[in-house]
């Protein structure tokens, strides 16, 4: 098996054989920086990248199906036709980014951040715990034929909501 740093590389640059690689085996690209990177056709298929970054990376036809994508910073990116199917999107930060025609199935959204996303065209209709993901008034969501029957991706303005009982504290003035 090849280390971080080579298959970081085989990615940049021979996204084929990076590919063959994927499958030979479990691959650990966790906690390996993606920023900024152009990635195209990329098979990231049960590859645990836990704490990686693919902010401001712009990623088109790339599989994420069955990784493990808990604290993924994909601040600022172009996703475009990537598949995330049964995949963990634990506490992954897409805010700002722009996800367009891509595929969300089994998808265990929990923690998710979708602040100032435009997630046009996206397919959430079958993807879990979406009700339990982070989003603002600037959320661009997909029609309703792409979200889950029970979503509401309307913003509410009461905050308080999101904060734990012990941030307030009673004043005697």
């Amino acid at each position: 098996m090849l280390s971080k740093e080579e298959l970081v590389n085989l990615v940049l640059t021979d996204v084929e054989a990076f590919n063959q690689e994927v499958k030979s085996g479990s691959v650990d690209l966790s906690e390996t920086d993606f920023s900024g990177a152009n990635i195209e056709g990329a098979e990231f298929v049960n590859v645990d990248l836990t704490s990686s970054s693919f902010a401001d990376a712009h990623l088109t036809e790339v599989k994420f199906d069955c990784s493990d994508l808990t604290s993924v910073d994909f601040t600022r990116a172009n996703i475009v036709e990537c598949t995330f199917n049964e995949a963990v999107l634990n506490g992954t930060d897409f805010s700002y980014s722009k996800v367009d025609y891509s595929n969300f199935s089994d998808a265990d959204m929990a923690g998710s951040i979708f602040q100032g996303a435009e997630l046009t065209n996206t397919d959430f209709s079958m993807s879990e715990n979406l009700s339990a993901c982070r989003f603002d008034e600037d959320t661009v969501w997909p029609d309703n034929e792409y979200l889950p029957e029970e979503f509401d991706s309307s913003c509410s303005s009461d905050l308080s909501s999101l904060q734990d009982e012990d941030d307030f504290q009673q004043s005697d003035y």
